[in-house]
């Protein structure tokens, strides 16, 4: 699993490493005039919350750094993305079946529900990917190259492979 999550974190830093701070943080891409940059660095602060939560023995998805520089500027979504994975790859598997707490507001308030590491991981693995295919879509409104066939995919999503352009 961590080799997985260590993948889509490179899959991401090559993005990055091959567009501008002005296509990284361009909002133009409509409906919703998103950036490369705010879905990046949303991906990265979840995983954030599990690595801070997982050290406090809860997990609190609604405590997120959110940091601008890591929407607007590559080597900022760089340089957050390889500290958080360093942390990720620490974890040993006696780590990722620890049972630990995990918070979220759905709308109605805060609620609590008991978890594995492993399984906030998956979550956090999983949301990474559909926010990798919004990046995507905004990527191809732009006018820029996927960095790869297999950015933004979820095998579990569909029975069909991208397909190669």
């Amino acid at each position: 699993m961590i080799k997985a999550i260590e993948k889509n974190f490179e899959k991401g830093v090559y993005l990055l490493r091959t567009i501008s701070d002005a296509q990284y943080s361009n909002q133009s891409v409509p409906p919703y005039f998103s950036s490369i940059g705010s879905h990046f660095r949303h991906t990265l602060d979840m995983f954030s919350c599990v690595i801070n939560g997982f050290n406090l023995g809860n997990i609190d998805l609604t405590i997120r750094e959110r940091n601008k520089l890591a929407e607007q500027e590559c080597e900022v979504g760089i340089l957050y993305s390889n500290t958080l994975l360093k942390k990720i790859k620490l974890f040993t598997e006696q780590d990722l079946k620890s049972v630990i707490l995990i918070t979220d507001d759905f709308g109605f308030g805060k609620h609590t529900a008991k978890t594995t590491l492993r399984a906030a991981l998956m979550q956090a693995q999983s949301h990474a990917i559909h926010h990798y295919a919004t990046i995507g879509f905004i990527i191809y409104q732009l006018g820029i190259d996927l960095p790869d066939n297999d950015f933004g995919y979820n095998p579990t999503t569909t029975n069909k492979k991208p397909i190669a352009s």
